[in-house]
């Protein structure tokens, strides 16, 4: 799908979390759509330079020396423009396909959806992209959604946009590896519509913080483990 306006009407902004991307930033930043009303990367403690070569690509860069993959997205997400009303997240290994962005806006111009997720698992990924331990950690963790929730998840995908005044409606606060199974059960306990979108996912560039070792998909697992628990807990301390 391209596309040289702005689409539907809606004001997009990216958050691209980046440390240590300075490798994958060249592939990514020059396939975003040129409709994009800004794009943020959020360099969250980098060493290799990622700042200097998101500036030099025509990126608004934000700095989080602190590291975590939800303090990032925070930190994006607060140095949003008062007009944006469409907020997209995507990694910066040049694992998402950013000419895929359109397909996940589409619902929600419609209104057909407040969140949109870009389902790995439903989509085309290459050989060896989703790791037996991402796949495996993605279909436990939705199992539990739909157990404690009710609501159907094949994919707990980076790559998603969402309706900015839903998202404020959200309240994230994970600042490590349980934003997106947070966002998504949040989501689903308001009763947001959610929609997922098949999109394709590549190998990566450079080696996963997270999936790359047995120490991080450990450590990844966990927490969204815990994320899931502790939501679940909420959720039945209201009910009483």
């Amino acid at each position: 799908m391209a596309m040289t306006e702005p689409p539907w009407g809606l004001r997009v902004g990216l958050v691209i979390p980046a440390r240590d991307e300075a490798d994958a930033l060249p592939r990514v930043l020059p396939a975003l759509p040129p409709w994009l009303a800004q794009v943020i990367v959020v360099d969250n403690g980098s060493r290799d330079g990622t700042a200097a070569v998101a500036r030099s690509l025509g990126a608004e860069v934000v700095s989080e020396p602190r590291r975590g993959y939800g303090r990032a997205c925070l930190a994006g997400i607060a140095a949003l423009a008062p007009g944006i009303t469409t907020v997209v997240f995507m990694d910066a290994d040049a694992s998402d396909k950013p000419e895929e962005m359109a397909f996940l806006l589409a619902p929600l111009a419609r209104g057909d959806a407040d969140l949109v997720i870009g389902s790995r698992t439903r989509g085309q990924s290459e050989q060896g992209a989703l790791t037996p331990q991402q796949r495996f950690g993605n279909a436990l963790a939705c199992m539990l959604i739909r157990a404690v929730w009710g609501v159907g998840f094949t994919d707990l995908g980076p790559f998603r946009a969402i309706d900015r005044s839903a998202l404020a409606r959200l309240s994230m606060q994970d600042e490590t590896w349980g934003w997106t199974v947070e966002m998504q059960v949040r989501a689903a306990r308001l009763g947001l519509a959610v929609a997922e979108i098949p999109v394709g996912y590549r190998k990566r560039i450079g080696q996963s913080k997270i999936s790359g070792t047995v120490s991080g998909s450990v450590r990844a697992g966990a927490k969204i483990l815990y994320v899931i628990g502790r939501e679940a807990i909420g959720r039945r301390v209201k009910a009483a």
